[in-house]
């Protein structure tokens, strides 16, 4: 049963901790462990417990705790947790809790795409010069939407009959 316990302590010493070897874990993963795995029930166990725990099994200037460390730190709050049970059947029980249990990355934030984001990419909310730089599709104009490109027709810009002069009837 222990064994189980020790995989579930290294998954969770490395979570979110790139440097961590799985032998030590911090105070932040030793409470996101008993949270994710319900032996913090916020009545019985709440996190002020399971923070004292961790400040009474830990070495005097130390931040983490060792595999052994944490056995004790179980016994501890296996006992307030289950009140009225033997230490082993306590210890046993809270095992059970953990047994198979990974690091939770539920309510996590997400990249959102929403909101400000499509608002800031919809073209056809552009006004001026940016409006300019993309056809009636929303697709880009390329170079041609960037640089002014000299219309060599002969015709003044914005001249609505460019292409209609008749060359042979004038003479």
């Amino acid at each position: 049963m222990a064994s189980e316990a020790e995989r579930t302590f290294q998954r969770f010493a490395v979570f979110g901790e790139s440097s961590s070897s799985g032998t030590e874990m911090n105070n932040k993963n030793f409470s996101k462990l008993c949270k994710d795995c319900g032996i913090m029930d916020g009545k019985l166990v709440t996190s002020t417990d399971v923070d004292i725990v961790f400040s009474k099994v830990k070495a005097k200037n130390a931040r983490t705790i060792t595999f052994q460390q944490f056995q004790e730190a179980m016994k501890e709050l296996g006992q307030k947790r289950f009140k009225g049970k033997s230490l082993d059947e306590a210890l046993e029980n809270i095992y059970k809790l953990m047994e198979g249990k990974d690091p939770a990355t539920t309510g996590v934030t997400k990249a959102t795409t929403v909101g400000g984001v499509s608002r800031l990419t919809d073209t056809s909310k552009y006004t001026g010069t940016h409006k300019e730089r993309f056809d009636e599709s929303g697709k880009g104009k390329g170079i041609a939407g960037r640089e002014d490109v000299t219309d060599n027709s002969g015709y003044v810009s914005g001249y609505k009959g460019a292409g209609t002069y008749d060359k042979k009837g004038s003479n």
